[in-house]
This record gives C-alpha cells, structure tokens and sequence, in this order.
C-alpha cells in the first residue's frame, strides 16, 4: 500500500481508539451521521475542537463541530439540509430537526503576501489524511507516527483546491481576513490553544494531536498556538478566550501565554464591540463567572473591557471595598448549576446593579427627578460601555426597568400588589429585588411577604400570554413615520379623455 508521508516537518501523535475516553455513544447522533455521510462520500472528516477536549476530559459538550477537506460547495452537494453561512469564511450548517452541525473546511494560515485582484487563482495540493485503516499499536500510550495510511485511491493525485484571497492582516498584525483553505497540519496549527486542536477521526476512531494538546489535558494547561506575543496581535479575543477556558475547565494558564496576555492585554479594546458583547456572554453565563470574574481582574482585562464599572471597583465605599460582582455572579453560577438559564438582562443588570444605583443617587442630590436620575444613569453608563461591549439597547431599556421598580415592591396595600404582579417585568424585578434583599440581608419582610403573595395568586394561562405579548410589542423597535412634505413623488396625472 502507497504511504503518504505529511508534506509539514509536523508529525502527529495518534491515540488509538483503545487508549481514550471518548466514544461514539456520547456523541451527538446527528454530528456522527455527518461524519459518516462525508467519509462515505470519498472525503476525510474528523470531530474537532471543543467537543473534542471535553469528551477526553469526561464533560458534556456544548457543540460537536466537524472539519473536513470538503469545500463549502462539496458539502452543500453531499447534505441536501444545508445552508451555507458567513462572509470572512464560508461555514456549512446541516440542520436537523433539533440540532446543527457545524462543518468546516480545514484552513490555513498562510503569510500575509499582496494580494493582486487580477491574478489568476493559485491551484493548492490538499494531502490526503489519515483514514479507515488502523493503526497498528505501538505499545505505546500514544505514540509518534511517521507516516499516516493513505485513503484508497490515493495512487492517484491529490485533489486541486482553488485558493480564495490570502489573508489579510493590519499594520500591526491583526487578522482581517484568513479565508484560505488548508491540509489537517495547518488547520491545527491555526487554532488558538493546544487543547482545542484535538481531531477525532470517525475512520478509526483515534485522537490525531499536532501540537501537543494531549499533553497539556493530562496537565491541566491552557497554552496557546505557536508565539503568544504574535497569537494574541492577530487576535485579542483570544486573552479572553483563554481566561474563559482555564476559569471554565480549571485549568492554569500556560506560564509564556499568561506573560504575553499582561503585555497586550490593552489590545483587547480593538476587538469588534458587537463580538465582546458574545464573548462577554460566554464568559459569564456557562456557570463559570465568579472565577472568570477574579481571572480577568488578576490579569488587568476586566479593565479592558469593562473601564468605568472597573474604576468603580478599585474604590471603596464607606471604608468597604466593593464585592457587589463578586456576588452577583456567585447568584448567577448557582441559576446556571441548577439548570436554570439566567438571560443577558439579569445577568447585567445584577453586575452593574449597585453602581448604577449608586450614580443615579448622585444625580437625584443635583436636584433631578428619581425616573430621569436612573434613566440618565443607565444610558450615560451603557453609551461609554458600547465602545468595548455592545451591550443591545433593548437590554439597557430592561435594566433601567428593572431597577426603577424596586421602589414598587415596598407598596402592600390594597389591589396595587395585584396589579404590580401583572405588569410586564415584574418576574424579572422580582429577581434583582430577592438577589439583593438576600446578598445584603435587607427588607427580609417585605420578600417574604412577596414570595407569599405571588404564591397564593398564581397568574392564569391567559394572563401569561397576554404578559409575553405585552412585553414582545414593547421590545419590538418602532417604526419610523415617514415625513409628508415636498421630497415625495409627484402623482402622475391622468390624460384627459
């Protein structure tokens, strides 16, 4: 049988099947029918990334996401249910009933040479890798391979890519564009940390590592991809993205990694703000955020990304440093590790809580009106936040809701609680109220007195439904009258008969 011997000085480290935790049976079913639906159609698929890393490590995966050799185009062909997605890379999306499947094309990072618009397209060799035949074991844990077995039919030559445009990057090194199709080598080698470039081959069921990730799993590391001072320029998300993971899995970060993270930490702000506002999601809500939390203060990005709140927190109040986030996403850590799903609006709401009530305090001393005071408060905050985080302006309008009904709950006479509780966003001021009477031991009374009003006059279907809708209208943005005057069309008279 021909051998194919990898064009890259890289050689991976197989783990075959028997010397691994994962298995097919905790895979999502839908992303192993892809995986087969490929292979059965001459291509080279492998689970890879985060599910990877977090079967090996025995926790449930949020996301199995696929890469293969198989353009976009290709896999459109293969997957009548699929939808091809994206502008900086095309990405497919095969839909199920209840799931989707992410599929990728392996890229590459390539060196950022001109880009001539008129040049002809240049034609890439993609090697093949490795496929159904197994390995033959070592006798080792996971043993250096010199070689991969090719695929049948490999006696033939490899098949033409066409390149799209190079990479694009700034003067000083940020990634603008990197849609260039590559082989396995370079797809992993383009990945942000070791442990996210794990790939799990369905032909035979091993885990191929070309950088090392195996390794740093069994240490508890998160190190990232190749030089971290150059990494992290290409991409400041990516600081983040580390401080999520180690704070996420437990793990410490890798010693060079944490070192170029303090240098360039300051990078961060040049990251999209509409993407920080995903990323900022992600670093709180996955049960985790108490710890992202006090990461992200030790290494000086939560300074970054959030300025003002941070400034707030470096002040003491009354002789008391402030510990308000801290336990905010303690409560937050606690809804998530119980199943519950806790939705931006809360989550920001109860970080920013006390130091928006204590700015709109500020202004109600001026002389201003306590509704003007928080309103005022609140967009002054959110609009110097946007910089870093687009924080949506529905979300804000939410939170200055909430907040101005907290003075509502301290009214218990007559119908007002019946009709307090029957309001549009009173569940969610409910929640801030109770997070705050508990975190400070304040009006342990009145929530009691609430929690047993809202028990013993439990809203009908009818009154939930006409709430969501209340609330649904109210989120939905207006539209904007069109101005009568001049500027319109003149109407076009008729011929006389």
């Amino acid at each position: 049988m021909l051998l194919y011997r990898p064009v890259s000085p890289i050689k991976p480290t197989i783990t075959p099947r028997n010397r691994h935790a994962i298995s097919r049976k905790w895979i999502s079913h839908n992303a192993v029918r892809v995986l087969y639906k490929l292979k059965e159609h001459g291509y080279f698929a492998y689970l890879v990334g985060g599910g990877v890393r977090d079967l090996l490590l025995g926790r449930e995966p949020k996301d199995f996401d696929i890469a293969t050799d198989a353009t976009p185009g290709e896999i459109k062909k293969v997957f009548r249910n699929c939808r091809l997605i994206g502008r900086r890379f095309r990405l497919a999306h095969i839909h199920f009933h209840d799931e989707i499947i992410e599929v990728a094309t392996f890229r590459s990072m390539v060196s950022d040479e001109p880009e001539s618009v008129d040049a002809a397209p240049v034609a890439e060799q993609v090697p093949p890798v490795p496929s159904d035949e197994p390995l033959q074991d070592t006798g080792m844990a996971a043993g250096v391979v010199d070689h991969v077995p090719a695929a049948p039919g490999a006696e033939t030559a490899a098949p033409v890519r066409t390149k799209p445009p190079r990479m694009l990057k700034t003067e000083g090194g940020m990634i603008l564009r990197d849609n260039v199709f590559g082989t396995p080598e370079e797809d992993a080698l383009r990945r942000d940390f070791t442990v996210n470039a794990l790939f799990y081959s369905i032909a035979d069921f091993s885990v191929i590592d070309y950088v090392g990730g195996m390794r740093d799993l069994e240490r508890g590391l998160i190190r990232i991809i190749g030089d971290p001072l150059v990494r992290f320029t290409e991409d400041p998300v990516r600081m983040v993205r580390a401080v999520r993971f180690a704070a996420l899995l437990g793990f410490d970060i890798e010693e060079k990694t944490y070192h170029a993270m303090l240098e360039l930490k300051d990078q961060v702000a040049l990251a999209s703000p509409s993407r920080m506002y995903e990323e900022v999601l992600k670093l709180f809500l996955l049960g985790e955020g108490e710890k992202t939390y006090q990461l992200l203060r030790k290494t000086g990005l939560f300074g970054v990304i959030f300025p003002r709140l941070n400034d707030w927190v470096d002040t003491e109040s009354d002789g008391f440093p402030h510990i308000w986030i801290g336990k905010a996403l303690d409560w937050v850590d606690a809804c998530v590790q119980s199943g519950r799903q806790v939705p931006p609006h809360i989550l920001f709401s109860l970080m920013y809580g006390q130091y928006i009530e204590e700015t709109a305090a500020e202004l109600r001393k001026q002389g201003i009106l306590p509704l003007d005071a928080m309103t005022r408060a609140v967009t002054e905050i959110m609009q110097e936040q946007a910089l870093r985080v687009q924080i949506p302006r529905k979300i804000a309008l939410t939170m200055r809701d909430i907040y101005w009904n907290q003075q509502r709950f301290l009214k218990q006479e007559g119908k007002y609680p019946r009709y307090f509780l029957r309001r549009p966003g009173f569940e969610d001021a409910f929640e801030y109220f109770r997070f705050v009477s508990e975190s400070t031991g304040e009006n342990k009374e009145i929530r009691a007195w609430w929690k047993k009003f809202i028990k013993a006059n439990p809203l009908s279907q009818g009154e939930k439904k006409e709430m969501q809708e209340s609330a649904e209208r109210k989120a939905k943005p207006k539209r904007r009258r069109r101005r009568r005057g001049g500027q319109g069309k003149p109407e076009t008279q008729k011929p006389k008969p």
